[in-house]
């Protein structure tokens, strides 16, 4: 895993690449610690690629980057692993191709040449993304993985295109344009992370989960391309199988997704909370290994947050070599200083704070870990999906009229009863939404209700929620959410959360879940092999059966959460009270002050538990106070 960024200019300009390049490069020194490198175009000084390494594979210097591709044509800055590299490498040496390295750079280079970019990428496991200059067509070519596990901004203005693997590289460039865009704001504050393909400066924008982007030296941007299609998967109506049957399969597949994620010249280990996914990961591993598998969790002082017994036991059983530190509210609220320089674009999922912690812990003995992330999305782990799509079939029947009268009912109930109030206006947006599925369920999981009006000049941008796919959402509305969450939550939170905490300790992660073969097979199952018997992610208990005892796989768990309600009206209450200083927020012109003091005040006085919209609120103000080009 490393970092990239680059230019393309409509104008020849040498002297410009080289005075800025390096200084974009080096932004992401904390992305590839090893080593550094630069190409640039001096024949035609329209382009230049700056890389930073963090060795993982063939750490020789045989395979650093940017790397050119045997035939001359192709330059290439890539971030991230191809698993079926040697697999790949066996095919194209039959093709007559040869390869000085071990690295699968070099094998995608010479997929370039042999196959062109679009059947390569199509041809490619794993997560990445990339920058590839054709010479020959004097084209730019950026490319993100299917499911968006590595970020990757891009964005044209004076003439200029700039992109990279976080903003802070773009935001080195002497041009950089930082106007804010509102609409990405908006989102924000819906849903406490920015959506692709939005970004919060509106001259930039997020390349989204399977596409590609071709674009030529006079910088005419197009949309970008897909080459992998999640909907595609979730429309799909494979043969069902028996349940012995299915378990044996996902066995299968996630062992062999798991057997190639562990390749690596640098130690390997995983993330285990004791949940579900992660136990799964790591009983699963050991079975690729002669060694103990080395484990990482972090426990927490308040008893009603830590899991770190559960995990303990888990290790026990599974016999791994387990590290694991018990974390204070002091270790925790120093990291929040740290938020806006790691998580580079505002971001406000609070589980981002123990994920820094965690990562830090892992990097002190491994430089890869695998995680258990995508297995909620895929195999319907979250209690929403059942409940919402239960919520969705009843709202479908209901008249409207009916629904007109009960939003107007809950309206009052959010007035009268301000301690619910978010609940209820959140309820009254659902009943609003008709017989819209997208916007019924972006208003089930948003948490400014309203946000157009808390935001100034603020707009509805459009995301993954409100493609009207509504084929799909007709026919299963819980698979149509599931696939929403896999376009929408699961790379631009959860990915997003995890890449950027273990990137600030230069550790490379890995999610077996996230597999082609295991997502089309999860997205295929029949609801009765998800949720059974009142319980999510049937058929994966189903499997860790096979590992571990009932009672440890039955043990309920609630993930990595911090005390933040407590917090804000505690030791965060100074630290919120001067981000939020009415005169700061007038004076910067982007939030209904009134509104966020109205709910700032509700919240510290103990009326509602508002966290999740102030944290939405907090982030931005810190993220604004920090980014040095805002």
């Amino acid at each position: 895993m490393c970092g990239l960024t680059g230019i393309l200019q409509r104008r020849p300009d040498v002297d410009s690449l080289c005075t800025n390049i390096d200084r974009m490069r080096d932004a992401l020194s904390h992305r590839g610690p090893d080593d550094r490198g630069s190409w640039i175009d001096r024949d035609h000084g329209h382009v230049a690629l700056g890389h930073r390494r963090l060795a993982i594979m063939d750490i020789s210097p045989l395979s650093a980057q940017p790397m050119v591709s045997a035939d001359a044509r192709y330059v290439v800055a890539f971030n991230g692993e191809i698993y079926n590299f040697r697999r790949l490498r066996d095919t194209l040496q039959t093709k007559g191709h040869l390869f000085k390295s071990q690295s699968d750079t070099e094998v995608m280079l010479a997929a370039f040449v042999e196959w062109d970019i679009e059947p390569a990428l199509r041809a490619f496991e794993g997560m990445f993304a990339l920058a590839v200059w054709d010479r020959a067509r004097q084209a730019l070519f950026l490319a993100r993985d299917r499911f968006g596990e590595k970020p990757l901004y891009y964005g044209a203005h004076d003439g200029r295109l700039l992109f990279g693997s976080e903003l802070k590289a773009l935001a080195e460039h002497e041009h950089f344009a930082s106007d804010i865009d509102r609409g990405a704001l908006t989102e924000l504050m819906r849903l406490s992370y920015i959506p692709g393909p939005g970004c919060i400066f509106k001259h930039y924008r997020k390349l989204p989960a399977g596409t590609y982007l071709r674009v030529d030296a006079d910088l005419d941007i197009g949309e970008p391309k897909r080459y992998f299609d999640i909907d595609s998967l979730a429309k799909a109506s494979p043969a069902p199988l028996s349940d012995k049957d299915a378990v044996d399969e996902l066995e299968r597949l996630l062992s062999a997704s798991i057997a190639d994620r562990m390749v690596a010249d640098v130690p390997v280990g995983a993330f285990l909370s004791g949940g579900i996914d992660s136990s799964l990961i790591v009983s699963l591993m050991q079975a690729h290994t002669s060694r103990p598998v080395q484990t990482f969790t972090i426990g927490f002082d308040d008893p009603g947050l830590n899991e770190a017994a559960q995990a303990r036991a888990t290790a026990t059983i599974l016999g791994t070599e387990h590290h694991e530190i018990t974390v204070t509210d002091e270790d925790l609220l120093a990291v929040v200083p740290q938020l806006p320089q790691i998580y580079d674009e505002p971001f406000a999922d609070p589980a981002q704070i123990p994920a820094i912690l965690l990562a830090d812990l892992a990097r002190a003995q491994v430089t890869v870990a695998l995680s258990g992330d995508g297995g909620d999305e895929l195999f319907a782990g979250y209690d929403r999906y059942h409940d919402i799509g239960r919520h969705w079939c009843k709202h479908e029947q209901e008249n409207p009229a009916f629904r007109t009268i009960q939003a107007q009912w809950l309206g009052l109930k959010a007035r009268v009863q301000p301690r619910k109030g978010a609940k209820y206006r959140r309820q009254r947006a659902m009943k609003r939404a008709g017989y819209d599925l997208p916007r019924f369920y972006r208003d089930a999981v948003s948490c400014w209700d309203d946000p157009q009006s808390l935001v100034l000049g603020g707009h509805e941008a459009p995301t993954a929620f409100l493609r009207h796919d509504m084929a799909t959402a007709t026919q299963d509305a819980q698979r149509w959410i599931q696939a929403t969450d896999a376009q929408c939550y699961l790379p631009d939170d959860i990915l997003a959360k995890v890449d950027r905490a273990a990137m600030s300790a230069s550790l490379e992660t890995r999610a077996p879940f996230l597999d082609t073969n295991v997502a089309a097979f999860a997205l295929g199952l029949p609801q009765s092999q998800q949720y059974r018997d009142g319980k999510p992610k049937w058929l994966s208990r189903q499997l860790l059966y096979r590992h571990l005892p009932a009672e440890t796989v039955e043990r309920p768990k609630h993930g990595f959460e911090v005390p933040l309600a407590a917090w804000l009206r505690g030791p965060l209450r100074e630290w919120s009270e001067d981000m939020l200083d009415p005169s700061r927020m007038h004076r910067q012109g982007y939030l209904d002050v009134a509104r966020v003091r109205r709910v700032w005040h509700r919240h510290t006085a103990g009326m509602q538990d508002a966290s999740p919209q102030l944290w939405c609120v907090l982030m931005f103000q810190a993220w604004l106070d920090s980014f040095p080009r805002a």
